[in-house]
């Protein structure tokens, strides 16, 4: 599977397990990751005129710049009944703004106006082009790839009313993704029923749970997002959780899904 990914200084690199290139050189035309994503298929590591970065040599910021995020609540049964909520018949869905994203590694800054702060690990889906009322059979052609996803949530201020929602959701630094958008190649899927997504803190294992286990796949909810609205390239929908814990000052927080990749947040 192909890896797009960015350094802090901006340089734009692809790459798989034996290491990096610029993109600018594997392919010329193309400047945008998202974009990159849909030429995956063209791109010949190995004819690459470049010599192979190791990813230990890079230091990966935010891989790309979405325009809407949407997250989704209980969408795993076992999540839903720990925290005593009924699951909804249709995806739980809300926005994030853009002024929430923080680059991998973080940090998470926690608001002062908030007690209890929540981490939780997510599966990615990352829109490859512009598309509106998707067949969920056809979902595969407009997915540029997949990321890990550390979410955050100011649990006292949701308890306090659940329309406070947006607001527990949305301060700087509450969303983070990456380091690599991750693209299927040569016939391979990023994700499969048995991928697993695991929520850390500290190295202890918080929650963890196969994408069977949802109750709407991440084809099912890129279709439903797709109904009545236009999805556009770089857009991501986060898929939910299967559980989260309280983080606090110098905590750190991990995402792994399996087959996508690892992502680490300190939290200051």
């Amino acid at each position: 599977m192909l890896q797009f990914g960015r350094t802090i200084d901006g340089r734009r690199v692809v790459g798989d397990d034996e290491g990096f290139v610029p993109l600018s050189a594997a392919l010329p035309d193309v400047t945008g990751i998202v974009a990159a994503a849909r030429d995956a298929d063209a791109i010949d590591l190995d004819a690459v005129p470049a010599d192979r970065i190791p990813a230990t040599a890079l230091s990966f910021g935010t891989p790309f710049e979405p325009r809407k995020l949407w997250g989704i609540g209980l969408n795993y049964a076992d999540h839903a009944a720990d925290l005593k909520e009924t699951t909804p018949d249709e995806p739980a869905s809300f926005q994030k703004p853009h002024t929430a994203i923080a680059p991998p590694g973080g940090p998470i800054r926690l608001p002062e106006v908030s007690d209890r702060v929540t981490a939780e690990a997510e599966l990615g889906v990352v829109i490859s082009r512009t598309c509106s009322e998707v067949d969920p059979a056809s979902v595969s052609d407009v997915i540029a790839g997949f990321v890990p996803v550390i979410d955050m949530t100011a649990e006292d201020i949701l308890e306090r009313n659940p329309r406070f929602l947006t607001r527990a959701k949305s301060f700087d630094s509450f969303l983070i993704f990456g380091p690599h958008l991750v693209v299927p190649s040569s016939g391979a899927d990023a994700v499969s029923a048995d991928t697993m997504v695991r929520t850390e803190i500290n190295g202890e294992t918080i929650a963890e749970n196969t994408i069977d286990h949802m109750r709407h796949s991440p084809a099912e909810l890129v279709a439903f997002h797709s109904r009545g609205m236009t999805l556009e390239p770089g857009d991501v929908i986060s898929t939910g959780t299967p559980g989260a814990g309280v983080i606090r000052s110098g905590d750190r927080v991990r995402a792994i899904v399996s087959g996508v990749g690892e992502l680490d947040a300190i939290v200051k």
